[in-house]
């Protein structure tokens, strides 16, 4: 049998505060969805690939559509993950890189469509690890989480489905054993949930918290998650374990990072919704794909 000639796919490797993407340009590549899932579970691994906590596509927005592009997500399992902050955000300074967005006092602006809705993103300047800002709809299906067990969890989503368990330090937080256990809890049926214990270190002004992340699709830590920092930073705000009047920013201590999560809150309403934080490349290369 005569051995298939792999396809050569350019790639370029990038992170957020330590969460890591393999990303390919699709709007030359043409790569189905299933084909996105099976190069993430090829090229994710970290001893037999890349080595990335999930793909990030950009693509063409769909006809009638006034995004810049389109955002297509895959977890490392090949999993379809409808959204993530830190992709996104990554996916961003990728866009701007190639040219797309309106450029106005020093800062690329870029609409774009992911499967958890419609977001904006701002790339600040030209440095590689700069920040970029996405601007994130409301928050939805905010509340407490009847688990098994009775622990005290709270349910919120963010772009994709997150629990939220408090702790004194989250040092000592049972990631390997609670995090797979409460993602696969019964009360977060059927799509499953990120797991996130928060430990508040100020409540003040300058609130800041600290997180560990277990995210569904990676089935592990990861060293950051920016849907989880954002939805760990609103659970403690709506708890009223931190607070303060008018616009508010949450400092989110992450073991690869700090992002900063902004939003009013009025009532049980949220509204000016932001996460900001580095993006950067990494490196870029070729993958070998047979299919």
């Amino acid at each position: 049998m005569i051995a298939r000639t792999p396809l050569v796919v350019p790639f370029t490797k990038m992170n957020g505060a330590g969460n890591d993407f393999v990303v390919l340009d699709n709007r030359f590549l043409h790569f189905s969805d299933d084909e996105l899932a099976a190069l993430a579970r090829r090229f994710c691994p970290r001893r037999t690939g890349v080595g990335a906590d999930g793909l990030l596509a950009l693509d063409e927005p769909a006809d009638g559509s006034e995004a810049d592009f389109r955002m297509r997500y895959r977890n490392a399992d090949g999993s379809l993950g409808t959204m993530c902050g830190n992709g996104a955000r990554c996916l961003a300074r990728f866009a701007a890189r190639a040219g797309l967005g309106v450029e106005t006092e020093g800062a690329v602006h870029l609409a774009f469509d992911t499967d958890g809705g419609p977001y904006r993103a701002r790339v600040e300047g030209y440095e590689p690890s700069g920040p970029v800002e996405l601007d994130v709809p409301p928050p939805r299906d905010f509340g407490p989480a009847a688990v098994e067990g009775g622990e005290r969890v709270f349910r919120i989503w963010t772009g994709t489905e997150h629990a939220v368990v408090f702790m004194p330090d989250v040092e000592t937080a049972d990631v390997v054993g609670a995090g797979p256990r409460l993602r696969r809890d019964p009360a977060f049926e059927p799509a499953g949930a990120n797991v996130n214990f928060v430990e508040v270190l100020d409540a003040g002004a300058r609130a800041r918290v600290r997180v560990r992340t277990f995210e569904k699709g990676v089935e592990a830590e990861t060293l950051a998650c920016g849907t989880g920092a954002m939805a760990s930073a609103l659970v403690a705000r709506l708890d009223g374990r931190v607070g303060d009047a008018g616009r508010q920013t949450v400092a989110v201590e992450m073991p690869g990072g700090t992002l900063t999560v902004g939003f009013r809150v009025e009532g049980d309403v949220v509204s000016d919704l932001t996460l900001a934080g580095p993006a950067e490349t990494v490196y870029e290369g070729t993958l070998a794909w047979t299919g």
